[in-house]
């Protein structure tokens, strides 16, 4: 019987999900980067990390850490060589979410979140988080600069507070909420790739939400918010032209989420 396979640990989403060659001339077949090796190729060419140093950040073995980056190597130089699309889905991961502190990084802002909010949640409390600006939902995903967060418990508002989101990306907004223990996100448009990372993050998403931020959290909680399950980023769609996705796919592959 085989061994299962151990999640790797993925410090956030990837902010673009679909790289296209502009003069291809003929439709050729693309290849899927896991998530996880898309991380092997962060932090090596990118971060400059070791394969030692690699693999404590993932939490898994070195030559773990090697097989996967030789295949993530293998499948980029086919992309430009051939010429083919390239598309990041899928892979056996998890979203730090900033309870450890062995990741090597100084300063990073998820852990600086999880201190701040680990205390504040008790176990049966529910965390809203939802896009906000100037006390309405903020209806781009990828470009809000500030979380409204609630806590509820039976049906109350225990307490609410405003936190920056420092900047972040679509990518990394998934992983702010899951370093603020957000359970819900209520929001207006939101990419499918932001979509899929907080589905990796077992957050909870109601999109298409718009008006006040207070009114809408009220009416999750009594059970009659108006949302759209199938909700996309129409901001993407009009601002960006061809060779540029949200990631407007399911997982396709499997996933372990925030608890393997």
């Amino acid at each position: 019987m085989p061994r299962p396979i151990k999640c790797r640990r993925v410090c956030h989403y990837p902010q673009t999900l679909l790289f296209s060659p502009t003069d291809a001339t003929a439709d050729k077949e693309t290849v899927i980067l896991t998530v996880d090796e898309y991380e092997t190729l962060r932090l090596i060419d990118k971060e400059g990390y070791g394969q030692e140093k690699c693999a404590v950040f993932m939490q898994i073995a070195r030559t773990t850490v090697q097989r996967i980056y030789e295949s993530a190597r293998k499948k980029v130089a086919d992309c430009i060589v051939e010429g083919r699309p390239l598309r990041i889905e899928g892979g056996d991961f998890w979203l730090c979410n900033g309870q450890s502190n062995d990741c090597g990084r100084d300063e990073c802002y998820k852990q600086t979140y999880y201190e701040q909010y680990k205390i504040d949640k008790g176990y049966h409390i529910m965390r809203i988080a939802v896009t906000y600006e100037n006390g309405e939902i903020f209806q781009h995903f990828r470009h809000t600069e500030q979380f409204k967060i609630y806590d509820v418990q039976d049906g109350n508002i225990l307490s609410f507070q405003v936190v920056d989101t420092n900047g972040s990306g679509h990518g990394a907004l998934a992983g702010v909420l899951n370093a603020l223990n957000a359970d819900v996100l209520i929001c207006g448009g939101i990419g499918g790739g932001a979509q899929v990372a907080l589905a990796a993050a077992n957050i909870k998403l109601y999109g298409g939400v718009s008006g006040n931020a207070d009114e809408a959290v009220a009416a999750f909680i009594a059970g009659n918010l108006d949302f759209n399950p199938d909700v996309r980023c129409n901001y993407h769609d009009e601002h960006h032209g061809e060779g540029h996705t949200c990631g407007d796919h399911g997982c396709g592959e499997h996933h372990c989420g925030e608890h393997c």
